[in-house]
């Protein structure tokens, strides 16, 4: 099938994209919903963290990027299942889709699911509307086992934002998650904190990815914190490296 890749900028997004190649399909565009004059949106859907540095993928991956501003809130929040809502978060996933579907010819949505049935309901909410098939290989995969395979699979990502207790912005920010996996195995036994970060605890970047054509290499940084345990990356440079091997895509 011919997917479109719903990235963030995360390691579950890029790495589920690597799961649908090695099952035969075709990633031909990725699909990225951005905060509006804010680094970081409080979002229930979407990562925005990090956003200023996605538009690097569509040369990075070597196909097209469609990009949306998130204009709507978290509206319909009260149950799991979704009705959609004028003026909602998900309203603007739908037309950015639509518009990926109308001008690529798509048949499924790659989607970096883990663990928030908020989520999963919503995204297969507006693929069913657009008649387009959800993709998430990670979906309720073993969070430990998850991570050592992304890490062990090539996914070079690091973390840009912190937000738990056994986690500190000026120590652990800019690290690969290949550097932090014995510490939040450590984490997990010591505050149950989830390794894969799906309660929020973090979040990353992924530098590189078995799909990608070209690594990305951060050139300069902007630390933000808002408080003792919570802070975040601003990317202020960044630039291609040509990684000289072709694309599993192509």
């Amino acid at each position: 099938m011919r997917v479109v890749g719903l990235i963030s900028g995360g390691k579950d997004s890029c790495y589920n994209l690597l799961q649908c190649v090695a099952a035969g399909h075709e990633v031909v565009a990725l699909a990225n919903l951005s905060p509006c004059h804010t680094d970081e949106l409080d979002s229930y859907m979407y990562q925005s963290v990090g956003h200023m540095g996605v538009g690097m993928y569509a040369e990075a991956v070597g196909v097209p990027l469609f990009r949306r501003n998130i204009e709507g809130s978290s509206l319909n929040t009260t149950t799991i299942a979704y009705t959609p809502t004028e003026g909602d978060e998900v309203e603007d996933l739908f037309l950015l889709l639509k518009e990926v579907k109308e001008k690529c010819s798509v048949d499924a949505v790659s989607v970096g699911a883990v663990l928030s049935d908020y989520q999963r309901v919503r995204v297969e909410n507006v693929c069913s509307r657009l008649s387009l098939v959800c993709m998430s290989f990670m979906w309720r995969r073993d969070q430990s086992e998850l991570l050592h395979e992304m890490v062990e699979c090539g996914v070079d990502a690091i973390i840009i934002k912190v937000a738990a207790l056994g986690l500190e912005p000026k120590k652990h920010l800019g690290k690969s998650i290949h550097q932090m996996l014995p510490y939040l195995e450590k984490m997990k036994e010591k505050y149950r904190l989830n390794v894969c970060g799906e309660g929020g605890e973090y979040e990353t970047f992924t530098l590189d990815c078995p799909i990608f054509r070209k690594r990305i290499v951060v050139k300069e940084i902007e630390l933000v914190e808002s408080s003792a345990d919570v802070g975040y990356l601003n990317f202020k440079a960044l630039e291609l490296v040509d990684k000289g091997i072709v694309s599993m895509i192509h």
